[in-house]
């Protein structure tokens, strides 16, 4: 007997054990995928991990479907750590699978639903819906379930088929559907039969009085003469501003012939610099020290501040690895830096460098897929979001985190509930690769890492340059309201500094950490507020669409012109977010250019392109935006950064929240003067005294550094005690409440260390489901697996009692 153990892109925690023959027992090889049934009728695209003569003893072994691939397309070091990112991050192997694979390598089984060949059908006994579905088996030979869904017009159509299958006139089949197809552009070239100059002539002849073809012709000739490359369809008719139409008849006409060549989707061509990059003393001198450091540590923090250049030095530590041939991978947490930082890599590698992150389609992450697995000089420097940590490197040799300290690099939903900058370290370990942490404020956890021996430390305490660091003014809003100096959500001093810096021709960004217009609308009335129906929360007011919106469940319905609860017409807004910002801007700077970066304005492949280009080519004045403006980008030519109000940032109820508006602020003033002239900030708040906004003033990290650590020490906070954070939800409020109060209890009576809960969260329902959270609190000195091992047993024991089976858990290890 031989079987191979599989792993399924379903939530199980389980491999699964599939028989085999013999000569598929000696085919199949470790990370290949094949198509298995599961369960009544589905057939899924497993992984391979184990080929073994081991026969199962709970189950039948049922057969495999068929063998998808020819080679592995998953190396043995990737499921390696795959089984280490489920086993520590508490989560079922299958979601690692499935959130680690482009979905493309994932077929689905579609029902398929066909009529059996060479029968006899007697029309008369059939019924009108049996007849319909018969009908349109004649037209086309097999139709799929929602295709009989849209032909009957009704959603229960199980039955009619199901009678069809007992009359013996159906057949259902499982159909694998492989979604990706390589694309192809077309080409043309010449005729064979007009190689000669008497068929040249003849072709002339021919097309006497066919004008637009024959000027397509002779542009083709002259693309020919000048470019000595193939010619593709699309580029013959804009040169010849044509269309498709014609070159169509010219191959009717057997004049052209048209042929196809594969094409990567995501394609570079453009020059590289020629010029070396030269590092600055300061640069040098860091690059030097992480050289030695990468001698005797694994994992290396370069805390530099804000446009210091650690781009570059990263350039030149790339430069070194890829003359060993090593393959580099280079993790950023915002999907608009690396539009940024593309162009720039590309300057210097060319064609070396390949993206991947979920803005790109399916198959362009299945062309990259491919191009890492077979170590092709594509796929060389992989720049990417977190999801990029899960590529099949087999030659790994040096992982850049930069912006390290950013909480994007933490998944939280769907499962797998992994931090990119932690896992990316076990991954170089694996690979025996080299780590280097890049931030200009880093996390508290890692710094505290260089500070215990556990990773090196490089710093650079001076701009690329020598460019002053911006200066920061601290506006009171207090006394400004007071003194009637406000316009709006402007203070006078900020609005005189955005027209110094208008007159100037120099850009602005201004910060607000809020989308959509006004996060509340009241009644003066009565003081009602319109809530979701769905979640606790306020609906967002979005004046662009007119209309309030939830933003944790999507749900959305028109302004209403009076209150719900009193039929009121006085309604008012309260807060604001970046679109009420740039309404604002339109009144106070009428002739300013204005943009707009949030999650609502960046939706699409090329949202982030389209903006940023169009500021970076000052297209734009001013820039309204989110946090996705604090990382890393690099403007030359913004002299005023303005954060609207720094105080909503501070109180957040979380424990990193002091830590967090530290990182937010420094970053967003990082944006201003980069260049040569000094820069400028202006933070508005209410609480000009808070220590965090002065450490922001005085640019002082290790001063916030020590304070945050005194109180992480004293309240059993990370890097001192490791956090895991259980989510239950239900819909039924009573069954959540008593079944979280059981865990709960089992817990405290297990374990001997701190166990918080079950609390309400500030929003305590969403999409209708009620949610509790228990926190528990590992301290360093205890074992982390066992106490996991633990948790999971009383979490296994719950899910057996039958009243609290339907209680969803999420669990978040290392919860930021």
């Amino acid at each position: 007997m031989h079987f191979v153990e599989v792993i399924l892109p379903l939530s199980l925690a389980k491999t699964f054990t599939y028989r085999v023959s013999e000569t598929e027992y000696h085919y199949i090889r470790k990370g290949m995928r094949v198509a298995v049934p599961f369960g009544k009728s589905k057939i899924y695209t497993a992984l391979v991990i184990e080929i073994h003569q081991n026969k199962p003893t709970l189950y039948e072994a049922k057969e495999i479907h068929q063998i998808l691939d020819e080679n592995p397309i998953v190396t043995e070091i990737q499921i390696a750590h795959w089984q280490w990112i489920a086993s520590y991050y508490m989560c079922a192997i299958g979601d690692v699978y499935r959130g680690a694979m482009p979905s493309a390598l994932l077929l689905e089984s579609e029902t398929i639903i066909s009529q059996k060949p060479a029968i006899f059908v007697d029309e008369s006994l059939l019924s009108d819906d049996e007849f319909l579905v018969y009908e349109a088996l004649q037209q086309q030979n097999s139709l799929k379930v929602q295709d009989i869904i849209n032909i009957l017009n009704k959603k229960n159509i199980f039955p009619v088929i199901q009678k069809l299958i007992d009359k013996n006139i159906l057949v259902l089949q499982e159909e694998m559907l492989e979604s990706y197809s390589p694309k192809l552009i077309r080409y043309v070239k010449l005729h064979s039969k007009y190689d000669s100059n008497e068929g040249l002539e003849e072709l002339l002849a021919t097309l006497k009085n066919a004008h637009k073809q024959k000027d397509i012709v002779m542009r083709f000739f002259q693309l020919s003469a000048s470019e000595k490359k193939p010619i593709t369809v699309k580029k013959l008719t804009e040169v010849a501003k044509s269309t498709s139409a014609i070159v169509k008849a010219l191959i009717d006409k057997e004049i052209f012939e048209e042929y196809y060549i594969q094409v990567d989707r995501v394609n570079f061509s453009g020059k590289t610099k020629e010029e070396q990059l030269q590092l600055s003393e300061a640069q040098q001198i860091a690059f030097e020290e992480i050289k030695k450091c990468f001698s005797e540590k694994e994992v290396c923090l370069l805390h530099g501040v804000t446009s210091s250049g650690k781009t570059e030095i990263y350039i030149k530590l790339i430069e070194e690895y890829l003359e060993t041939g090593k393959q580099i991978l280079y993790l950023l947490p915002e999907i608009a830096l690396t539009t940024q930082l593309v162009a720039r890599l590309r300057d210097y590698f060319g064609n070396k460098v390949a993206v991947y992150h979920s803005k790109y389609s399916n198959n362009e992450r299945v062309e990259v897929w491919q191009q890492v697995l077979e170590h092709t000089p594509k796929a060389q420097i992989v720049i990417g979001a977190r999801s990029a940590l899960f590529l099949p490197f087999s030659n790994l040799g040096f992982v850049i985190v930069d912006e390290e300290h950013e909480q994007t690099f933490k998944q939280v939903d769907p499962s797998p509930r992994y931090h990119a900058r932690d896992a990316s370290i076990v991954l170089a370990n694996n690979n025996k690769a080299k780590v280097l942490l890049g931030s200009a404020t880093p996390s508290i956890e890692t710094y505290y890492n260089t500070q215990s021996g556990k990773y090196g430390l490089v710093e650079i305490s001076k701009r690329y340059g020598n460019v002053m660091m911006p200066e920061i003014e601290l506006v009171g809003l207090k006394d400004k309201y007071f003194r009637k100096r406000m316009s709006g959500h402007f203070s006078d001093t900020l609005i005189e500094e955005i027209t110094t810096a208008l007159s100037l021709g120099e850009q602005v960004i201004l910060f607000q950490n809020r989308r959509g217009y006004s996060p509340v609308i009241e009644c003066l009335t009565c003081g009602h507020v319109p809530q979701c129906p769905q979640c606790d929360v306020s609906l967002t007011y979005h004046k662009h669409k007119n209309q309030l919106r939830c933003h944790y469940c999507g749900y959305s319905m028109a302004k209403p012109n009076n209150c719900h609860s009193c039929t009121s017409v006085h309604l008012t807004t309260k807060g604001f977010g970046t679109e009420q910002i740039q309404q604002e801007l339109v009144e106070l700077f009428p002739n300013a250019k204005i943009g707009r970066m949030d999650q609502d304005t960046t939706r699409g492949k090329y949202g982030f392109e389209k903006i940023i280009d169009s500021f970076k080519n000052r297209e734009v004045e001013i820039l309204v935006g989110t946090q996705m403006l604090a990382k890393g980008l690099d403007f030359d030519n913004v002299s005023l950064v303005g954060i609207m109000n720094a105080d909503n940032m501070l109180y957040h109820p979380d424990f990193r929240a002091f830590e967090r508006s530290f990182q937010m602020m420094t970053q967003v003033s990082g944006r201003s003067g980069r260049s040569e002239k000094r820069g400028k900030v202006i933070i508005q708040t209410y609480n000009i005294e808070h220590n965090t906004i002065q450490q922001v003033v005085h640019n002082n990290y290790e001063g916030m550094y020590k304070e945050q650590l005194y109180e992480r020490q004293i309240y059993k906070y990370p890097p001192f005690f490791k956090l895991i954070k259980l989510t239950l939800k239900h819909r039924d409020f009573d069954k959540l409440k008593e079944g979280s109060m059981w865990l709960f209890q089992v817990m405290q009576l297990n374990l001997t260390i701190p166990v918080l809960g079950p609390e309400e969260p500030p929003i305590s329902r969403i999409r209708n489901e009620y949610i509790r959270t228990i926190m528990i609190k590992i301290p360093q000195n205890q074992s982390l697996q066992g106490t996991k091992k633990t948790i999971q047993k009383m979490m296994n024991s719950f899910e057996s009692v039958a009243q609290y089976r339907a209680i969803k858990i999420a669990v978040n290890v290392d919860f930021y």
